[in-house]
């Protein structure tokens, strides 16, 4: 029974701690990120609409996860992506549940009596890739 004790206690530390959820894919989470971060000031997106974007469908929980375990801090604008219907994520900020709101009202988000953003005036809508709008851009 000793040895065995002693072994385990010989055993190499376990890896860190994951931020991305088992079994995901590191490459959606990179994806995520970076469409987040096209999300222009005063524009907000759903978590759905970011995962029907990246052609995922039914993965808005993972783009959830992926805003969740953001490894890039303010360099992801993670405040700007919401609820379907405009309601703000309550788990935004442990310790500060005002600052999603704050956020985006310093951006010009302005905010319904019952504290939901009107997304049809705020929703951000991408522009395809090789649109006539994309090429006026260039």
């Amino acid at each position: 029974m000793w040895p065995r004790v002693r072994r385990s206690f010989a055993a190499p530390l376990a890896p860190p701690r994951r931020t991305r959820p088992p079994g995901s894919n590191g490459d959606f989470f990179d994806r995520v990120h970076a469409l987040v971060r096209r999300i222009p000031r005063g524009k907000v997106a759903t978590y759905g609409q970011i995962a029907e974007l990246l052609g995922a469908p039914r993965a808005a929980r993972i783009v959830g996860w992926a805003m969740h375990g953001n490894p890039h801090g303010s360099r992801v604008p993670c405040h700007r992506v919401v609820q379907r219907g405009g309601s703000l994520s309550p788990n935004y900020c442990i310790g500060d549940p005002g600052r999603q709101r704050r956020l985006l009202t310093r951006e010009g988000v302005s905010f319904c009596l019952d504290g939901r953003i009107e997304m049809a005036r705020y929703q951000w809508a991408p522009v395809p890739p090789g649109s006539p709008r994309q090429a006026r851009r260039r």
